[in-house]
């Protein structure tokens, strides 16, 4: 087995609130989690750059210091957003030679955006160059947006890149300011039995469906908020911005109301999301920096019911886990997870309860879904630290 200089984890990632707002610029909220990708490599003293996946089929070979080509649609578009968003702000010199490896095959985790930050940082580290945290997550944002052709906002990369394992991270997308918020708050000890772990798990829920979301209606639906927002502007005759300057969040939601009527259901439908998304951000804040849980988790479920009717995402595999897991005792709240089109459901769940959740779970889902019995798939998870470097001993199995 060949031994390797540098390890990567980079975790995958839940959003219990500010589902579907990150590209608006709204307030979002989410854990790194103890499951993600491994990223292996050497630095080579050439340019080369040499992948192999044990995920995916195939090997990748380009070089760091030309610009990127078109996209193959293969799993290397990933390192190659990397490298194009990397060599807009520095000179890259060598490349790498590795391997990598994700941990769980299930959508609405954040996969793609995890590579992404493990690929920058392995790059960065080559080359020297020293990032600091918030510039990973922009980096690795814009590699997604402008290369992969996701119209992402930072929700995703900054809970990867800056989770911390006892701590809800709560980012504002406008700011970009951000906090981690202690349960509880400062004065308010967590269990003893390890943290949040004594708290709650992470249920994911994975229906079976996979999904690719620069071929969903991801990127429809940013357009729809924007086109709400454009409609906003005028209506109360403002002047308009570019499109790709027209957000939600710069609009007041006093405007909304007054011309919610004028515009069409579709579009207010989808401000209607933002709007009460801020707001139940908002109290969720309030309800973990307060030890709150079951009021946390009651937001999470209403951010589901939102999704579903105001921002229409949700196949009806996904409705099917929201509303069986909305019934069982011991589920504090949850939510589609990710963009919400195939992938999973996530649930904040009293560790007492999670074999009953799981077995009865998995008997009315299949019951209704009997198609899905060799996909479906139930996983645990905690809370966990965000991307970093770790033992390099460990060689890829």
């Amino acid at each position: 087995m060949e031994q390797y200089q540098y390890h990567i984890f980079s975790p995958y990632r839940v959003c219990p609130l500010g589902a579907h707002v990150d590209h608006q610029h709204g307030l979002v909220t989410g854990f790194a989690i103890d499951k993600g990708v491994d990223l292996w490599f050497n630095v080579r003293e050439d340019t080369l750059v040499q992948l192999s996946s044990k995920t995916f089929e195939g090997d990748v070979h380009f070089h760091v210091n030309t610009p990127s080509q078109v996209k193959e649609h293969h799993w290397g578009d990933y390192a190659r957003g990397a490298k194009y968003a990397l060599r807009k702000r520095f000179e890259l010199k060598r490349g790498i030679e590795g391997v990598i490896k994700g941990s769980l095959p299930v959508g609405g985790l954040s996969s793609s955006a995890a590579v992404l930050i493990a690929y920058v940082m392995a790059f960065a580290k080559a080359n020297d160059i020293v990032l600091q945290p918030f510039e990973l997550v922009k980096i690795a944002s814009e590699a997604e947006r402008e290369y992969i052709g996701l119209n992402n906002g930072l929700l995703d990369q900054a809970c990867i890149a800056l989770g911390k394992k006892d701590e809800l991270l709560f980012l504002d997308c406008d700011t970009n300011e951000y906090r981690h918020i202690k349960f509880g708050g400062e004065n308010v000890g967590l269990p003893k039995q390890g943290g949040l772990e004594g708290l709650f798990e992470i249920g994911i829920f994975f229906s079976g469906l996979t999904r690719s979301l620069v071929n969903s209606d991801y990127n429809l639906r940013v357009y729809e908020c924007k086109t709400a927002a454009w409609n906003m502007l005028a209506y109360t005759d403002q002047p308009l911005k570019t499109f790709d300057k027209t957000f939600l969040r710069d609009i007041p939601k006093a405007t909304f109301e007054k011309t919610r009527i004028a515009m069409p259901a579709r579009f207010a439908r989808r401000a209607e999301h933002f709007y009460s998304e801020y707001r139940r951000v908002r109290q969720g804040v309030t309800a973990w920096e307060t030890g709150n849980l079951k009021l946390f988790g009651k937001l999470s479920f209403d951010s589901c019911e939102s999704s579903i009717h105001n921002y229409e995402c949700g196949s009806p595999e996904l409705i099917a886990i929201y509303e069986i897991m909305r019934s069982l005792p011991g589920v504090y709240g949850g939510r589609f997870s990710g963009a919400g089109f195939k992938g999973a459901c996530i649930a904040l769940v009293d560790p007492a309860y999670k074999e009953e959740i799981e077995k009865e779970l998995t008997r009315r889902y299949l019951e209704e879904f009997p198609e899905y019995e060799k996909t479906f798939k139930v996983f645990w998870v905690k809370p966990d630290n965000g991307a970093r470097f770790v033992d390099p001993l460990n060689p890829p199995a």
